[in-house]
């Protein structure tokens, strides 16, 4: 027994470590002092600047490895793995010149390796540059980045697309938690506001591996803005107004941090009236009301670090069914409409032990649906809770060889509360358990990773058998094992190649398993089927990326087969007058992939072009094509930056031409699409009135006015256009 008590002192001792920190002084290539310069330890939450001689100090660090972010505008980013920070008291560091943007450290793998590191290629997107690009809504300013669209629904609804996957098969993270907001719908939204947002991370392709079901297609994952640097107060406000819409956008923001606790509290409210086409008209009851509130503590010192958040998000969406009717710029949605409120909670803890750390991140989501009809009395009250768990424990690291093992999965609950019923009372719940490893040596990066999941879901019988509404029991188990591996590697100086291959898999969901009746949302009758198998897919991805000072290329393509793939089809009969689509699975293939370059020519240190193309094509294997696959798009922009005497700094200006083709690669309930071109320009940066700034950014979108529907609109079968010419004003500053 004594030798037991002895070991469990000395793991203890371990655990209760002693503290540490590390200094240092970070430089230029001239060995000159950088003031100003970004450290955070991302894994503590924990963050300070470079003083005027270029010195930093970190305090109450943990024991075993850390790893430092080192960044400033101007200048390569540099991500430092500090072995054994009790070790390494001193850490002084060399930034070197790099004229494009900064490289950052990816959340959404595993590893907190820097993008330039990373063996998978993610796309990443700040908030500040989609509000610069004049996007009013979170999804269109995702739709900016190459290989990501949406399916809209007017300006207030829009759903992710990554190359042509969307719905239940793309992913969505917000605060280290899973989003589950009854997505399986057409007309459902994210349900999440850009506020508090600080950039957007995405994987194109199946993330299984990392995230389970649901992830076959890829994953969105939204970081939230970093709590303030220690020892500093800090609050910010930002206004944006919208020409077309007679709307606005006003969010408050207040953090503080102490050596050990921080603080932050975040409201916004979006307020828009109908969107007007380009011939005058308005679209009937777009209008939509938004409010959003975030607040966020965190405690981090030598031996944990742990981060509570919250966010409430509430939805008032008009629903367009009569397309252009009243004509009025009131803000107050009519009937039909949606009412949307969701709670998010999530605790995000870290463990450090000697050589080792745990992540352990929990999360809860309660998601209310109301859809009213005529009254204020909710004919569809669907509610849907979730808990969901993420558990991964890094091994000592072995030489050049690091690991991950992980527990993950979820418990959800749906209940219905009103009169109609689009999907049964249920229960859901997730497990599943993987490993992955990365070996590096070199500027080469090997990473493999397996993983087994199992879904257990079981839902209620409801209504008459035989009749529309009716829902047969279900007890459904569903497994899978996936697999990943990939490789990066620079085969010349500045020149960086991947190649990921990677397995993901999709469980059918509620809807597609039980529906029996007409979807309001998509203008058919639908009919499940119980029988459907889980989609399993394979994707190779290859990423060939050149980057120097002022030249940036990269290509990526990829092939994706997916095995039994869900969709609506008609069955050629119609009930009440309505079409009726029966789900149906078929092989499928999808292809495509990404061309951009961006040049920033020497001496013209001002001027930027920056040019990219996406193509994705997805056919059945048996014939056909697969419906709702977004059109090809070629995107250019041309980009100066520039300083006005002493009142305007890192001001900008842009010119973008944004061309989509027409896309007749159609099937099922999907008609084709004409191609289009849109004119848009900005202008901004920070205006300066002594010892007071504020960012501003004056933008306007569809110049020409040009009459366009999108291929992924659901308002495009009543011929119904997008939105005309919109001119956005923002204003912001910290205070």
């Amino acid at each position: 027994m004594k030798k037991y008590i002895v070991a469990l002192l000395l793991g203890l001792s371990s655990f209760l470590q002693a503290q540490n920190s590390i200094s240092g002084k970070v430089t230029n290539s001239q060995n000159n002092p950088l003031a100003g310069v970004i450290v955070d330890a991302p894994e503590l939450h924990k963050s300070t600047k470079t003083d005027e001689n270029g010195l930093y100090t970190l305090t109450q660090l943990p024991n075993g490895d850390v790893t430092l972010a080192f960044s400033f505008v101007g200048f390569a980013s540099q991500n430092q793995r500090v072995v054994k920070v009790q070790n390494t008291p001193i850490l002084d560091v060399v930034l070197e010149e790099m004229a494009f943007q900064m490289d950052e450290v990816i959340v959404s793998t595993p590893f907190s390796k820097l993008q330039s590191q990373n063996v998978m290629k993610v796309d990443r997107q700040s908030i500040k540059s989609m509000h610069e690009k004049g996007s009013a809504t979170l999804i269109e300013g995702l739709a900016t980045i190459p290989g990501v669209s949406q399916v809209s629904t007017g300006t207030s609804i829009g759903k992710p697309v990554i190359r042509g996957l969307s719905g239940n098969r793309v992913l969505v993270y917000s605060q280290g938690v899973r989003i589950e907001n009854q997505q399986f719908g057409d007309e459902h939204g994210l349900g999440l506001n850009d506020a508090g947002v600080e950039n957007v991370e995405v994987i194109k392709g199946p993330a299984s591996l990392l995230y389970g079901s649901d992830a076959l297609g890829g994953v969105l994952f939204f970081n939230p803005e970093k709590f303030a640097a220690a020892n500093t107060f800090q609050g910010d406000f930002g206004q944006r107004l919208f020409s077309n819409t007679l709307g606005s956008n006003t969010t408050l923001g207040l953090k503080a941090s102490t050596d050990n606790w921080k603080y932050l509290i975040r409201g916004a409210y979006t307020t828009q009236s109908d969107y007007k086409i380009p011939d005058g008209d308005r679209v009937t009851n777009t209008r939509y009301q938004e409010m959003d509130f975030k607040a966020g503590i965190g405690y981090s010192n030598a031996k944990f670090s742990s981060v509570l958040r919250y966010n409430y998000n509430n939805l008032d969406l008009g629903i367009p069914e009569e397309g252009i009717a009243d004509q009025t710029t009131s803000k107050k949605t009519a009937f039909p409409k949606q009412g949307v409120y969701n709670n998010l909670f999530s605790l995000n803890n870290t463990l450090f032990f000697s050589n080792s750390k745990m992540d352990v991140n929990l999360g809860y989501i309660r998601n209310d649906r109301n859809e009213f009809e005529d009254s204020n009395v909710a004919v569809l009250h669907m509610i849907l809770n979730t808990f969901d768990y993420n558990v991964k424990y890094y091994l000592p690291t072995l030489g050049k060889f690091e690991t991950i093992v992980g527990v993950q999965g979820m418990s959800q609950q749906n209940k219905n509360l009103g009169e109609e019923y689009l999907i049964p009372n249920a229960v859901t719940n997730d497990f599943g358990i993987f490993g992955t490893g990365i070996y590096s040596w070199g500027s080469n990066s090997l990473q493999a990773g397996i993983r087994f999941d199992n879904r257990h879901l079981v839902s209620d019988e409801h209504g008459i058998i035989d009749e529309e509404g009716y829902f047969e029991a279900l007890d459904k188990k569903y497994d899978s094992f996936n697999a990943s591996l990939g490789y990066k590697t620079d085969l010349a100086t500045d020149l960086t190649f991947r190649l990921n291959a990677a397995t993901g898999f999709r469980a059918p969901n509620l809807a597609e398993l039980s529906s029996n009746g007409i979807h309001e949302g998509t203008f058919r009758y639908e009919v499940g089927n119980p029988n459907l198998k889980t989609e399993q897919n394979l994707q190779t991805d290859l990423d060939l990326e050149y980057k120097i000072s002022h030249f940036e290329f990269s290509v990526s393509g990829f092939y994706n087969h997916i095995n039994d793939y869900i969709y609506a089809a008609p069955s050629g009969e119609e009930l009440d007058g309505v079409k009726v689509y029966d789900y149906i699975q078929n092989n499928a293939n999808l292809y495509g992939g990404e061309v951009a370059l961006h040049i920033h020519p020497h001496p013209l240190d001002w001027l930027h072009f920056e040019t990219s193309f996406s193509t994705v094509t997805g056919k059945l294997q048996s014939g056909g094509f697969l419906p709702q696959i977004p059109a090809n798009n070629w995107n250019n922009t041309l980009k100066t930056d520039f300083i006005l005497g002493k009142w305007l700094e890192d001001g900008f200006a842009t010119l973008n031409v944004s061309t989509t083709f027409s896309q007749n690669n159609v099937s099922g309930y999907d008609i084709s699409s004409d191609g289009y071109t849109l004119l848009n320009m900005g202008f901004g940066g920070k205006v300066k009135f002594g010892k007071t700034a504020f960012d501003i950014n004056l933008n306007g979108n569809n110049l020409l006015n040009k009459t366009y529907v999108p291929h992924l609109s659901r308002l495009a079968t009543a011929g119904i256009p997008n939105i005309g010419i919109n001119g956005v004003l923002g204003i912001a500053f910290k205070f």
